[in-house]
């Protein structure tokens, strides 16, 4: 089996490659090369030869596999394993795997979630539940707490903007290129398709990041792969990631000339730029340039690690407190906002629906990627599930072991 690697913050996320039977761009084969060369431009070299020999090495070893087909990886006459790719919903091309072993009676089927999506996220479908499993390995990132409602955040996002065009002032979006930036402009179009105020007509959507830009037209290219939402759009003649207020900025140059502009001027805009947690990237600049004017919005969509300015920001900035940005000490006058069901991950009620809505209980469940008080709440609420069901299921968080 093949997978691709993804940056997705600062972790790397495994992602099965799939094909599809007909001729539709296929999402991890497409993003895999944007992805993979990013890497290698940022951590090892800016060699074009070396890098288009890795990229082209990378190709001949992936092996694309079929959605919701089974696919032999060990051919024995009684120990075979098959695995099975489903669609996880996290970002375009994700999957999680079904691993059988074994023939008859005492084969056993293992399932590895990976990073699962939230149900009613923008673009990709939900992931529907195994039909069985002895075991479950099952993320936890969030599983202490539930994200936000859709419509809940979509008030929440317009309400920053609406603050933005009141003020003059620039909305900063720190964003992960993948994923989480073509989630917001797709929300974004929405708004301003909706928007009676004619001001919303003219918001400038700026997209400062040349990778999240190359990421954005090859979500374009992957309308397949796109939810029944989002077809319906594309149907009524609408363009949910290439509408005409979006300004995507390439150069530095450009770059530095935009923020200087926002900053000195009264034009209202919404900026989405990397990286996701404020540790560098294009959006260190805008928030050097602006975070110490009110009229300005730094708006959080996704989780900021401890340490970083982003959390820093976070969390001093509703109490008037400073941040440290490149040894540069800026006190924070911007107003800080935080929306937190644009994560890509699944909330805590998502992920035990993902394994109460099997039609029997897996023996196990495993809980893994997650902090540790998000790995024992979400044990505690699985096992109370499992009770409610009279299904006892154990639940084991490394070496403990929980009925």
């Amino acid at each position: 089996m093949s997978i691709s690697i993804t940056s997705v913050g600062c972790r790397i996320c495994l992602r099965p490659a799939f094909a599809v039977r007909s001729s539709a761009p296929l999402p991890s084969a497409t993003l895999l090369p944007l992805v993979i060369e990013d890497a290698l431009k940022v951590g090892f070299t800016r060699d074009e030869r070396l890098i288009n020999g890795a990229l082209a090495l990378i190709k001949s070893l992936t092996q694309p596999l079929d959605y919701g087909h089974w696919h032999t990886l060990i051919d024995h006459p009684t120990s075979p394993v098959h695995v099975r790719l489903q669609r996880a919903g996290h970002i375009l091309g994700s999957a999680y795997v079904e691993i059988d072993v074994g023939t008859g009676p005492k084969s056993q089927r293992v399932v590895f979630s990976g990073d699962l999506g939230a149900p009613h996220a923008p673009l990709l479908p939900a992931p529907k539940s195994p039909q069985r499993a002895d075991t479950v390995v099952l993320e936890s990132t969030y599983g202490n707490r539930n994200h936000e409602d859709r419509r809940t955040r979509r008030l929440r996002l317009k309400a920053a903007i609406d603050h933005a065009m009141k003020d003059g002032g620039t909305v900063m979006v720190p964003a992960f290129s993948i994923g989480r930036t073509q989630e917001l402009l797709y929300e974004l179009e929405g708004l301003i398709h909706e928007a009676a105020d004619p001001q919303w007509r003219e918001l400038a959507v700026i997209v400062d990041s040349p990778l999240a830009a190359r990421f954005t037209a090859a979500y374009n290219r992957l309308k397949p792969w796109w939810d029944a939402e989002a077809h319906k759009r594309l149907r009524a003649g609408r363009h949910p990631l290439s509408f005409d207020n979006l300004i995507t900025v390439d150069s530095h140059e450009d770059h530095l000339k935009l923020v200087d502009h926002l900053a000195k001027t009264r034009r209202p805009a919404i900026v989405l730029a990397a990286s996701g947690m404020a540790a560098g990237g294009r959006i260190v600049n805008y928030l050097k340039a602006m975070i110490e004017d009110p009229r300005h919005d730094v708006l959080f969509v996704g989780f900021q690690a401890p340490g970083t300015p982003g959390h820093q920001i976070q969390k001093y900035g509703p109490k008037g407190g400073y941040v440290d940005i490149d040894d540069q000490r800026l006190t924070i006058r911007a107003k800080v906002s935080s929306i937190s069901g644009y994560s890509a991950h699944a909330g805590q009620d998502d992920l035990i629906n993902f394994v109460r809505r099997m039609p029997k209980l897996p023996r196990e469940v495993r809980l893994v990627h997650g902090d540790s008080d998000a790995k024992h709440t979400l044990r505690e609420q699985l096992l109370a599930m499992a009770a409610a069901k009279s299904q006892p299921t154990q639940v084991t968080i490394g070496t403990e072991a929980h009925v």
